[in-house]
């Protein structure tokens, strides 16, 4: 799928690398979905699914209810937050955005039980610029020394002479923070031009009106956004750089309702030909209880042709 699209796991037999086999064409043919009202949370990146996805499924189950819980007071919602409250029996499931990492594998063996993550949606993840920044493109490797602070003006990647103004969520807010730190910036450091920002609505308006801002988010999040322009990243260098819209770009007094918004380059995620690529888990807990069932039964809902397809309808991209 190319550099920087695998979610690295650590290989634990509890991990699932690829989707399950569905279980049925749509909703109403899953089995064994459990009455009752089960709590979920996590990934903020996976809002859009929820708004689209879980209304029907209710319709279709009115007996399985489902309510998102946020983390406790003081605790930003996301991947990470999520998963430590599935740990803390305060969800029956969880909703990631990143691939479990080794310590809540440990951790989750310490309490007695596994912790399975199964994949169910791709999307892309897109860089963001001010829409009146003049650039072809960046690269992957380019695209990490602005953010560790390397290259700090626009000239240095075939710019203009413009100072740059990286902007980022910090790393406990979620998991695209989590990925973008493992998989872009190999790990390193925010450089200390970064500016942290606490929501993509906001940095993306600080973007708009900043000449020299850049941010990365979901691709559903930055493509059809009308005051921000996503730019086209590379592998490397020498290679051909890859739009995550489809031809036209529209931004600006050109943006309009729904149908006259930039769409999603769903075909390059969906064959790798996109350099940030990831997929969506949801994160269940294996202790033979209706927790699990729960957890299992909502991911088995979403792998369903019905489920693949709302999903589509919510900006992401089907993984079968």
């Amino acid at each position: 799928m190319g550099r920087g699209t695998s979610d690295p796991s650590p290989g634990s037999s509890s991990s699932s690398s690829v989707p399950p086999a569905p279980v049925a064409d749509d909703f109403a043919g899953v089995p064994s979905v459990p009455s009752g009202l089960f709590s979920y949370g996590g990934s903020t990146t996976w809002a859009p699914i929820r708004g689209q996805v879980d209304p029907v499924i209710q319709s279709v189950w009115s007996g399985y209810q489902l309510r998102y819980t946020n983390p406790p007071s003081g605790d930003t919602p996301g991947s990470a937050s999520g998963i430590r409250m599935l740990l803390d029996n305060q969800l029956a499931f969880s909703q990631s955005s990143r691939a479990l990492n080794p310590q809540e594998y440990q951790e989750a063996e310490q309490r007695g039980f596994t912790l399975r993550e199964i994949p169910v949606a791709l999307e892309g993840m897109a860089i963001a610029v001010n829409p009146n920044l003049n650039l072809p493109g960046i690269t992957l490797d380019q695209l990490r020394d602005i953010y560790t602070g390397q290259i700090t003006n626009w000239n240095q990647v075939g710019g203009p002479a413009l100072p740059i103004t990286p902007y980022s969520r910090r790393v406990e807010d979620g998991g695209t923070v989590e990925f973008f730190v493992a998989n872009i910036l190999g790990g390193q450091n925010f450089g200390n031009s970064t500016r942290f920002i606490d929501t993509t609505t906001q940095a993306l308006r600080e973007v708009s009106t900043d000449p020299g801002g850049i941010y990365y988010a979901s691709a559903p999040e930055i493509v059809g956004q009308c005051t921000v322009k996503p730019i086209p990243i590379s592998a490397r260098s020498g290679d051909s750089f890859v739009a995550p819209y489809v031809e036209p770009l529209i931004i600006g007094s050109q943006c309009g309702g729904s149908s006259e918004r930039t769409q999603l380059n769903s075909d390059a995620f969906q064959t790798g030909e996109y350099p940030i690529t990831r997929r969506l888990f949801v994160v269940v807990k294996q202790n033979g209880q209706i927790d699990q069932q729960a957890g299992e039964a909502y991911a088995n809902l979403l792998l369903t042709d019905q489920g693949q397809v709302l999903i589509e309808a919510s900006g992401f991209v089907r993984i079968r």
